[in-house]
């Protein structure tokens, strides 16, 4: 089943045209590839699918209530936070009901409110337990660790991260996130051998959809079982990976 469809988009930046006729649609679990020389699009392409930029002809289709996530060239986490605070807010409604659940066991330990401090303690820890409440934070620490950051950074703040840190960060956060279909523009970029090894083990295991841009061959080739080819502005459809 399809969660993004792509119907004969075009795009123009007067006098030029990128491409046109461009159609493709992304299936549950997909991975796929988006190649081709610089300055054929690739990015733009991207933007349109997310809805970043509005294409010159030709219509997006998303699937209802999809979740989208999108690591753009460059992306950079910003904020006062450390990166260990930064990386917590992706889970601040686990940690809502965590805070729950610790005021129903001290009202649980009170007679008069234990009865109805229970009914409603059951189905919430069974709730938080089916969201990743008891692993998010080992969750994170793998995350952040595959990523090149060990625990003794966790307490760095971001404004004090290097550049390619904070990219590396923005794409810890979110993969964390967990979106429907990840939109990955260069993810290997600011990535050493170790942390690109990782990544592709990641995605490998991961049950959502990732469409990428990457120059890393190997990368791909170890990653995506569907090729989208750009070139003279037209979009080919390949199955496999990027060199078979």
């Amino acid at each position: 089943m399809s969660i993004l469809v792509a119907e004969r988009l075009a795009k123009s930046y007067d006098p030029q045209d990128i491409f046109w006729d461009v159609s493709c649609s992304v299936a549950h679990g997909d991975r796929i590839a988006l190649v081709g020389r610089n300055g054929t699009g690739k990015t733009t392409l991207l933007r349109i699918l997310l809805g970043l930029e509005t294409p010159t002809s030709g219509h997006v289709h998303r699937a209802k209530g999809l979740r989208v996530g999108y690591l753009p060239q460059g992306a950079s986490l910003e904020g006062e936070h450390t990166l260990w605070q930064e990386i917590m807010t992706v889970f601040e409604a686990l940690q809502a009901m965590e805070d729950r659940l610790h005021a129903l066991e001290l009202d649980m330990a009170n007679r008069d409110r234990a009865e109805a401090a229970l009914e409603t303690y059951a189905p919430l820890r069974d709730r938080f337990e089916q969201m990743g409440g008891y692993t998010y934070q080992d969750q994170a620490k793998h995350v952040l660790m595959g990523l090149g950051f060990p625990p003794e950074e966790h307490d760095i703040p971001l404004a004090h991260l290097s550049g390619g840190q904070k990219t590396r960060a923005f794409l810890a956060r979110l993969l964390l996130e967990s979106p429907d279909l990840l939109l990955l523009d260069e993810p290997t970029n600011h990535l050493d051998l170790q942390a690109s090894e990782w990544l592709e083990g990641y995605l490998n295991t991961w049950e959502g959809t990732v469409v990428m841009v990457a120059h890393d061959r190997y990368f791909l080739d170890r990653t995506v079982r569907k090729v989208w080819e750009l070139a003279f502005g037209r979009l080919e459809v390949y199955s496999g990976n990027y060199s078979h």
